[in-house]
């Protein structure tokens, strides 16, 4: 246990990417047997300690704390686990008793809910504070040390030296402690087997467009589509059965149910996650009610229909057709397509432009469909490969728009900006019987660099006004320019407006809060 928390803490104060991996891979080296898989699963999200629940250690904190003790650091803090990892009692002899990963897990994995809390308590009591952190990390599921479950797979492909494809293709074939893969990876087994099963394929992706590109692309031989506001899925069907996939890689056939119905002919479709249906498109806000859900009732799927809109094929039956060109593909796609007859399949249909210019008009005009974000331009004669190939996909995004909002509300962030305000709230005015308010529009936690992050963390608290647990009520008087894709009704809102991915522009510290854009000028920009 004492080496998964070393791991956890490194990737939380390591920022960048590189030195992420490098810690994982040392990890993956050095550890071994059970503990090796639990500590990948719990990375990866994929390990579930059924009756350990957050509710029960804030129970158990409360057995051991004084409750406005508690509640008071709790909101200091901001983070649950960290907050009872430091104030539950040492035990004077916990450095001298060593568990490991893997029997912590199995003993949580196989009890009981009282069970459960007995051990947890147990635990808790002889792990020293980082140890006892790392647990509750664990336990709870909420590790955020900034490690996708792809990071994960690319560091297991440089430390076994396989290549990362091959491990995402039999990732769904495989479960904690995942010692099949690990046979494999130190050549002790063969890769377990995929043939005729449901299996996810590495996507292509496509590299941003610019303007050097335009130049000396010749666009004539380019396949041009729609990109679609959506969610990009994987759609495969197999001897084994039907199953959906994120881009990922992760499997949600539970969460889509009505995607996964057995099918006339085995394949493999590349697409758009959508609402609504091919002939009434529902928007990305409809979308989002049945995202990031582990299971769809009957009622969710009849109230938020979805379906996909197919972009590419690459297996139909037995046959790989990746190392085909696309134009082959698209032919392929196209017959497939007409031999499913599935009424939630539809293929995303082709652009016609002879030139650039003529491009750039339809990609300004798609501004006025909220469902399509840009275009995207394949090389007709690309294979499909795994990642970004140079000079094969490319996307060309709409311009996104712009506004002046005043920051309203601060949070802390996680992992290494756990100890900073670096969530934002920011409004709009609106006028109201009781004047001009400001009311919220959106949120965002990206889009500045680490020196604004130190002075925004100043702001909130030099000007916090009050408290509302973790969150900061500020002074209603720093403007930031934020910039967003596009912007929807939605009643879920106070304001009733959503924002399509905010993030900061710049920081006007200059500009008076007065000059902040309206909610009416916001609406306008409604599509």
């Amino acid at each position: 246990m004492r080496d998964f928390t070393t791991l956890l803490e490194n990737l939380v104060f390591s920022p960048g990417r590189n030195a992420k991996l490098a810690h994982l891979q040392t990890w993956l080296r050095a550890t071994s047997g059970s503990s090796r898989g639990y500590g990948v699963a719990a990375i990866t999200g994929d390990l579930e300690l059924p009756h350990v629940k957050g509710k029960m250690i804030r129970d158990l904190a409360s057995q051991t704390t004084d409750e406005v003790l508690f509640a008071l650091s709790y909101d200091f803090v901001g983070d649950l686990a960290e907050t009872v990892s430091l104030l539950w009692p040492s035990d004077n002899h916990a450095n001298d008793i060593t568990f490991t990963l893997s029997d912590i897990v199995e003993t949580l994995e196989s009890a009981t809910r009282a069970e459960a809390e007995a051990h947890m308590t147990f635990y808790l009591d002889r792990l020293d504070q980082p140890q006892r952190w790392a647990l509750l990390k664990l336990a709870t599921g909420g590790l955020r040390v900034g490690v996708s479950a792809r990071l994960m797979r690319i560091a297991l492909g440089q430390t076994f030296q396989k290549a990362v494809e091959d491990i995402e293709e039999i990732w769904p074939l495989i479960s904690p402690p995942y010692d099949d893969l690990f046979n494999w990876l130190e050549g002790h087994a063969p890769k377990p087997q995929s043939e005729g099963r449901a299996v996810f394929k590495p996507l292509m992706l496509a590299h941003p467009i610019d303007e050097t590109d335009r130049q000396k692309l010749d666009l004539s031989h380019f396949q041009i589509e729609w990109k679609w506001d959506g969610a990009r899925v994987q759609l495969v069907s197999a001897e084994d059965g039907v199953r959906l996939f994120s881009r990922s890689g992760d499997d949600i056939s539970n969460a889509f149910p009505e995607l996964v119905k057995p099918l006339p002919q085995y394949g493999v479709l590349d697409g758009e996650l959508l609402a609504g249906t091919p002939d009434n498109l529902g928007s990305f806000n409809e979308l989002q009610q049945r995202l990031n859900r582990i299971k769809a009732s009957q009622k969710l799927q009849n109230d938020h229909p979805v379906f996909i809109r197919c972009y590419d094929i690459l297996q139909r039956g037995q046959t790989d057709l990746r190392k085909q060109p696309l134009t082959d593909r698209r032919r392929q796609l196209e017959a497939h397509l007409e031999r499913l007859q599935a009424d939630y399949l539809d293929i995303s249909p082709l652009i016609s432009a002879t030139s650039w210019d003529e491009l750039a008009h339809l990609r300004q005009e798609c501004r006025h469909d909220p469902l399509i974000e840009g275009v995207m331009i394949k090389q007709k004669k690309a294979p499909y490969q795994f990642g970004r190939i140079a000079g094969q996909w490319y996307k060309w995004k709409r311009d996104p728009y712009f506004a002046d909002l005043v920051i309203m509300y601060a949070q802390r962030g996680h992992g290494r900006r756990s100890s900073k305000y670096s969530d934002f709230t920011f409004g709009a005015w609106q006028d109201t019987d009781d004047g001009r308010l400001l009311v919220p529009v959106g949120k965002a936690y990206s889009g500045f660099t680490d020196a604004e992050l130190q002075k925004l963390d100043k702001f909130v608290r030099d000007h916090t006004t009050a408290k509302f647990g973790p969150v900061r009520e500020v002074e209603q008087k720093l403007v930031i320019e934020a910039a967003f894709d596009s912007i929807h009704l939605s009643k879920r809102h106070k304001s009733g407006v959503a924002m399509r991915f905010p993030r900061f522009h710049a920081i006007r510290w200059d500009k008076d809060p007065e000059e902040a854009d309206t909610l009416a000028n916001l609406r306008k920009l409604v599509t």
